[in-house]
């Protein structure tokens, strides 16, 4: 074996064992030691790695819980108040329980009500169609229709209703991660409070407009005349520009709202029949 080959294996093996000697050192002054509680923590998560907590996934949902002593603020859609007592057992800390919440989508522009103006010949998504013109239809705050919403759910809770054109959440499957209100442009999507019986009244609008525009580009449009909000008890209506809101939370489903809207843009879901008002007899007496 010649000399230049034995100096070059030589000269090789010193560097690889210096380099060797010198990441064991790096290594030991920057190790990070972590808690072995955050795998325990993760373990007792969904494994959902949605975001709907807030953060990137279980494992750094996971890590955020054991750094904090108080677990006001931290919450897992997925996993909800059974998940999050466990989680609070491990960590030895107390969960708040929260009530349970289920997507709705804040718009009943169906095709019966809303007619298209136009017809969109390009890629189909919401988030191009939004960035590129208002839509279809003559209301420029309703849904798109392309179902970007859909494909952004991990649960299967929410699809495309091929009649009306509008998505239409499961709530059995919803989870209330999020995921499609943030995929939807016109944030026209809302987590509202989870009713016993799967019950809820919302404002299924979202345009602006003023009275008279509005209605003319959607038959149930909000016209923003304030009878709901004349109307409720309980403090849950506020009106906001030409628009209606009610707080699911403050909302005691009374369904006053629901009965003085002009425009049929408060919308009833899970509620049994309404009695019929009975007729008007020949014998009964009118005051002149």
């Amino acid at each position: 074996m010649n000399a230049p080959l034995i100096y070059t294996i030589v000269t090789l093996a010193g560097i690889g064992t210096a380099s060797a000697v010198i990441l064991y050192f790096v290594a030991r002054k920057f190790r990070v030691f972590e808690d072995p509680r955050i795998d325990t923590v993760e373990k007792a998560l969904p494994g959902a790695n949605c975001g709907g907590c807030g953060y990137a996934g279980c494992r750094a949902f996971a890590e955020a819980c054991v750094k904090e002593n108080d677990l006001t603020h931290l919450f897992c859609p997925v996993g909800g108040n059974d998940g999050m007592e466990g989680v609070a057992r491990i960590l030895g800390l107390e969960a708040v329980k929260k009530d349970p919440r289920v997507a709705v989508v804040r718009c009943n522009g169906t095709c019966e009500y809303r007619p298209r103006v136009n017809k969109y010949d390009g890629v189909m998504t919401c988030a191009i169609i939004h960035n590129l013109y208002s839509g279809e239809t003559g209301c420029q705050y309703g849904c798109l229709g392309c179902g970007d919403c859909c494909v952004v759910c991990d649960f299967d809770a929410i699809h495309m209703n091929p009649v009306t054109g509008l998505p239409e959440v499961t709530d059995e499957k919803c989870t209330a991660c999020g995921a499609c209100v943030i995929a939807c442009p016109k944030n026209l999507i809302e987590l509202r409070k989870k009713n016993a019986k799967d019950r809820k009244i919302y404002v299924a609008c979202r345009n602006e407009d003023k009275g008279g525009p509005a209605r003319r580009s959607c038959q149930v449009a909000c016209i923003g005349c304030s009878k709901c909000f004349d109307v409720c008890a309980y403090d849950a209506i506020t009106m906001g520009t030409n628009l209606a809101f009610i707080d699911s939370d403050k909302c005691k489903l009374c369904r006053k709202c629901v009965e003085v809207c002009p425009t049929n843009a408060i919308i009833e879901v899970g509620f049994p029949p309404r009695k019929a008002k009975p007729a008007a007899t020949e014998n009964t007496t009118v005051n002149q």
